[in-house]
C-alpha cells in the first residue's frame, strides 16, 4: 500500500463519523460506525460519533466539523444524497462523490454502465408486471436470483427455481419500493476485492453453506468461510484486482469500496456489484483483506479518513 499522506492526527481537524441513518441497514451502519469511531480515538483523532436519526442537514445544524467519515450504509448514505448535502455544506467526506455513489447504489444502472464498457455481468430481466415473469423464464430459465435494485446487505434477495417461487420473490423484493430484477444464477466461486486509494487489496474467496451469501451469512453466521489468500494463481489474482479497479473506474468510484465478482464454471468473470460504503464490522470483508495486506484495523480506518483529503 502507498505510504500515508497525513502524518499527524491534528491535521484532520474535527472529524464526524456519521452512522445509523434511516434505511434498512441502520443497525449494521451503527456497528460499522462505532468500530470506526473507536479506531480513530485510538489514533488520537479529534472525532465525534454522530447518529443520524433524521436528515443530515438537521443532524449537522450548528456543528463545525472539518470533515466527515461516512459510515451510513444503504439509501440516504450510500446513494449520493448524503454526498450532495456535504458538498453543499462544503464539508469534505470519505469515499466516492455524488454520481459514483448514486450509480453504484443502483445495481441495475451499475450493470448497464458495465455492459456499455464491455465488462461482463450476469444477464438480467427487469420485473415490473406479470408479463415480465414469463419473459424472465423464457430469457433466463431457472434458477435465478431476484434482487431489489436499491438495497444492500442482500436485503430482499431470494433464489427462485420455479414460476411460483419467482412470483413470490418478486413480490417480496417489491416491498423495498424500488426496481426489482431477476439475474441469472451463477454457478461458480464467489470473490470480493477491496479497493483503497486506487489500489486493490488481496482477493477474498467466500464460502457459505447457505443458498447464497445472504444477510445472515454476512453478519451473523459462524459457518461462512473466508479465504485470504484466495487460493488463486498470481496471474488470476492480478486479473481480478485489475478487473475490480476497472469496474470502479467505469462508475467513477474513488477513495475506497468493495467489488463483488464470481468466476463461473466456464472460467468467465462475472461482476455483481460495487459497495461504496462497505461494512466495517467484525464480520466485514475489507478489514480482512487489509489485514492480509499488513494493515491493522486502525491503520485501515486512518487510510479511509485520508480519502476525505482530496
Amino acid at each position: 500500500m502507498k505510504l500515508t499522506s497525513i502524518q499527524h492526527a491534528a491535521d484532520f481537524g474535527r472529524v464526524a463519523v456519521l452512522m445509523g441513518g434511516t434505511a434498512a441497514e441502520r443497525e449494521i451502519s451503527l456497528s460499522s460506525g462505532n468500530a470506526v469511531y473507536q479506531a480513530l480515538l485510538n489514533k488520537q483523532v479529534d472525532v465525534s460519533a454522530v447518529d443520524v436519526k433524521s436528515t443530515v442537514l438537521e443532524t449537522l445544524a450548528g456543528s463545525s466539523f472539518d470533515r466527515v467519515v461516512n459510515m451510513i450504509h444503504g439509501r440516504g448514505g450510500e446513494d449520493g444524497v448524503l454526498q450532495a448535502v456535504l458538498e453543499t455544506l462544503e464539508i469534505p467526506y470519505t469515499g466516492s462523490g455524488v454520481l459514483a455513489s448514486a450509480l453504484s447504489m443502483d445495481k441495475l444502472r451499475t450493470k448497464l454502465c458495465w455492459r456499455g464498457a464491455g465488462l461482463s455481468s450476469p444477464e438480467w430481466v427487469l420485473l415490473q408486471n406479470e408479463a415480465d415473469i414469463q419473459r424472465c423464464i423464457d430469457t433466463l430459465d431457472f434458477p435465478v436470483i431476484v434482487k431489489p435494485a436499491l438495497e444492500g446487505s442482500s436485503l430482499g434477495m431470494s433464489k427462485a427455481e420455479t414460476r411460483e417461487q419467482l412470483i413470490k420473490a418478486w413480490l417480496e423484493a417489491a416491498q423495498y419500493q424500488c426496481d426489482v430484477y431477476a439475474e441469472a444464477w451463477v454457478n461458480g466461486q464467489e470473490y470480493t476485492v477491496g479497493i483503497l486509494n486506487g489500489e486493490a487489496l488481496p482477493v477474498i474467496r467466500l464460502e457459505t453453506p447457505h443458498i447464497f451469501y445472504d444477510y445472515d451469512a454476512k453478519y451473523q453466521a459462524n459457518t461462512t468461510q473466508y479465504h485470504c489468500p484466495a487460493g488463486l494463481s498470481q496471474e488470476l489474482e492480478t486479473e481480478l484486482a485489475e478487473l475490480a479497479l476497472q469496474a470502479c473506474r467505469v462508475l467513477g468510484v474513488t477513495g475506497w469500496g468493495r467489488v463483488d465478482v464470481f468466476i463461473d464454471q466456464q472460467g468467465q468473470t462475472q461482476l455483481i456489484e460495487v459497495n461504496t460504503v462497505p461494512g466495517m464490522t467484525d464480520h466485514s470483508l475489507v478489514p480482512m483483506a487489509a489485514k492480509q495486506a499488513g494493515l491493522s484495523f486502525d491503520d485501515l480506518v486512518w487510510h479511509i479518513l485520508e480519502t476525505s483529503c482530496k
